[in-house]
């Protein structure tokens, strides 16, 4: 939570994302700077599922933890930003997976907040995906950003 009283959003959730949604909930009067990070799906395979994982089991409550993390890290190195998460599991192509929204009074706190949360969040908190292919092949898939992604393997 923000020293202002604001509050982290995160939502894990099945829902279609929408950047509006997300625009309006980090959308106040005392920011005239609003930045939005939209990832989503590759046209390589129909649909993506995530999966906040440790070893192949879904642990959303751990990954929403490692969010809050990252959010405490934004109001600390950027105390005036509003922001919100969004997660959506199962993603057919081209749509959105993850909407990072973080609004503050100037565009630089917003910019550079966004860039940390996806950078952070690709790097800490453990999100495997299943790739389903137009075959009906599917793969399971680490993260290979996540810094525990090579913890296993030997030099």
């Amino acid at each position: 939570m923000a020293a202002d009283g604001g509050q982290d959003l995160i939502t894990l959730t099945t829902d279609k994302l929408s950047a509006d949604r997300v625009s309006e909930s980090v959308t106040c009067p005392s920011c005239g700077a609003l930045s939005l990070f939209i990832g989503q799906s590759l046209l390589r395979y129909i649909s993506l599922d995530y999966c906040f994982c440790v070893e192949l089991e879904a642990y959303s409550p751990m990954a929403e933890s490692e969010l809050r993390k990252i959010c405490s890290e934004i109001w600390t190195k950027w105390p005036s930003v509003r922001l919100c998460f969004l997660f959506f599991p199962t993603v057919p192509i081209t749509e959105a997976s993850v909407i990072i929204g973080i609004s503050s009074p100037h565009r630089r706190d917003s910019l550079e907040a966004v860039k940390y949360c996806i950078d952070t969040l690709k790097a800490t908190v453990p999100v495997w995906k299943k790739e389903i292919y137009e075959s009906g092949e599917l793969c399971w898939k680490q993260n290979k950003e996540c810094l525990w992604a090579d913890a296993g393997k030997q030099s």
